[in-house]
Parts: structure tokens; C-alpha cells; sequence
């Protein structure tokens, strides 16, 4: 129906080749499904998926081009206009600045852990952890998800995702989100860390709105989503340093070749690693020439 969203290339793909195989299934002469069919019915089944009429696989990434990481100037142009959408609802008096101070916390959670949406709405209290090896951070020093993408056939995957030092301007935003603004929704023994008005869980629905809108607040892309957040988290990691064993260890990918789909690095850390490459070949070029001249 024109009223549904159009399926992935890669969903489509996948789909269509679950197809051939059932095809193929039934029209091997071994299993006899083909002479069944003709003795009763007077028609045999055929192969109908064919390479002229099915999708290919002739691109490495077959993901949405609207999904990339953020610019530095972007993802603060979004903070900004999460923080000023609570101080605009604050002066004006009216209902909302709770749920309003929510959003702006959750994004930067989203951007700081790099969590998908599911696993975002699905986060309780509980799953926020200490790491004895960042004790300043207290119980913020981990985060649980336990609610990770399964694979086929799975369930869901956990993994724990370190607070890492560049990002620890989270832990005072949670510390206050859980200790003040939280317990103004009334939620009582509700054990979600992200709550409603209505003292529920958030949905995913409700994730993609709140990102919609301080998204067109800011004035970026209308292509961006709240996935973005997760690629800009991915791209920063590797643009700090971390190995990339780390850097896919805390998002959760199987492979490397997953995690090197969602990393967009940006000019100037290329141009950085460009220079810093060409200072350790001139250093070595001096030291050979002092070497000669004794």
C-alpha cells in the first residue's frame, strides 16, 4: 500500500532470497514436490526468482544515506536547542518543562552511550553501574543494555557500555535527572529509567518525535534521525583514539566491518592524522641525515 514505508534495500534483498530458496525447495526433482504437484494439480512449481528480477548486493553499505554522523556544530546546535526549548517553556509558564528538561536529558544519553531506540526506551534504574575502574562517576560509571539487537533467531544481546572520559558531562545530567526531575513525573516504584507524563515507559514512537522536534528547532537536515546519534557516537570514539576492538565492544556490533559502516570521520581528523604522519616522516628524515653527517 502507498500508505507504508518503503522496505529497506537490503530487507527487500533479504526477503526475495528467502523466496528463491523456498523455490528452490520445491522444485528439486529430489524431493518429488514437483511430480506431486503435477500428478494432482496438472501444474508443477518454477523457480520465479531469478538475477534479472531480484535485487543485487553490489554495494559494501546498503543502509539509508540520511543516516551519518553529525558535525561537531550540529550535535551542539541540537543540545542548544534542547536546553533552550526548557528555558522557552519555563519563562512562558506553561505545562511541559518537565518532559521538555526529559528530552534534552535522553538525547544527550542516546549521543553519550550510543544506544539504539529499543534499547533506549527499554533502559530501567537499575541498569545504571558502577566501574570500579571510574569510581568518580559512581553508579553512572556503566550502563546495562540488556535489550540489544538479537540476531535471527536470538534473543536479545546484552553488552555494558563504559562511560568513556570524553563524554562524562553526562554523569551530572543523569545524577539530576534521576535524583530531581525523575521523581516529579510521579512514577512511584516504576522501574524505567525514561518516563511519561502518564508514569509509563517511553515509547519508540515518542523517541523519534522528541528528536524530530528539537531536530527542526535547531534547524538541521530533515533527513537526520535519532539513529544519527548512534553514528555520530561511533564516528567521535574513533576520532578520540579508542581502539576499534573498544569502539565495537560498546555499541554491540558482531563485526568490524559493521562498526567501520557507521563511522564517518570528519576532515579535520583526517587532515590531523594527515600531519601527523608527515611530522614522524620528517623526524626520521632528520635523523638519517644526522646520522650521515657523523
Amino acid at each position: 500500500m502507498s500508505s507504508q514505508s518503503p522496505l529497506a534495500h537490503s530487507t527487500l534483498r533479504g526477503q526475495q532470497s528467502d523466496l528463491r530458496l523456498f523455490c528452490t525447495f520445491v522444485t528439486d526433482a529430489r524431493y518429488g514436490w514437483a511430480a506431486a504437484c503435477l500428478e494432482e494439480f496438472g501444474r508443477a512449481p518454477v523457480q520465479v526468482c531469478h538475477d534479472w528480477n531480484t535485487a543485487d548486493h553490489v554495494a559494501d553499505y546498503e543502509g539509508r544515506p540520511g543516516r551519518r554522523a553529525l558535525t561537531y556544530d550540529e550535535l551542539q546546535a541540537l543540545f542548544d536547542a534542547a536546553d533552550e526549548r526548557v528555558e522557552s517553556i519555563r519563562r512562558r509558564g506553561r505545562k511541559g518543562v518537565l518532559s521538555a528538561w526529559r528530552d534534552a536529558v535522553l538525547l544527550k544519553a542516546v549521543y553519550a552511550y550510543g544506544t539504539r531506540r529499543r534499547e533506549t526506551a527499554m533502559l530501567d534504574l537499575h541498569d545504571l553501574r558502577h566501574n570500579p575502574r571510574a569510581k568518580a562517576y559512581g553508579r553512572f560509571g556503566a550502563l546495562e543494555v540488556r535489550f540489544g539487537k538479537a540476531s535471527r533467531g536470538s534473543p536479545p544481546k546484552r553488552r555494558t557500555v563504559l562511560t568513556v572520559p570524553e563524554m562524562d558531562w553526562v554523569v551530572p545530567l543523569l545524577t539530576e535527572w534521576t535524583a530531581e526531575v525523575r521523581p516529579g513525573f510521579g512514577v512511584g516504584g516504576h522501574p524505567a529509567l525514561w518516563v511519561t507524563e502518564r508514569c509509563g515507559r517511553i515509547s519508540l514512537r515518542r523517541l523519534d518525535e522528541v528528536f524530530s522536534l528539537v531536530r527542526d528547532l535547531a534547524g538541521l537536515p530533515a533527513e537526520l534521525e535519532l539513529h544519527c546519534l548512534r553514528h555520530t557516537y561511533i564516528t567521535h570514539l574513533i576520532e578520540f583514539g579508542y581502539p576499534e576492538r573498544f569502539v565495537q565492544d560498546q555499541v554491540g556490533h558482531r563485526y568490524a566491518s559493521t562498526t567501520a559502516m557507521y563511522t564517518w570521520v570528519s576532515d579535520e581528523y583526517r587532515n590531523r592524522l594527515l600531519e601527523d604522519s608527515l611530522r614522524r616522516r620528517a623526524e626520521r628524515a632528520a635523523t638519517r641525515v644526522g646520522r650521515g653527517a657523523r
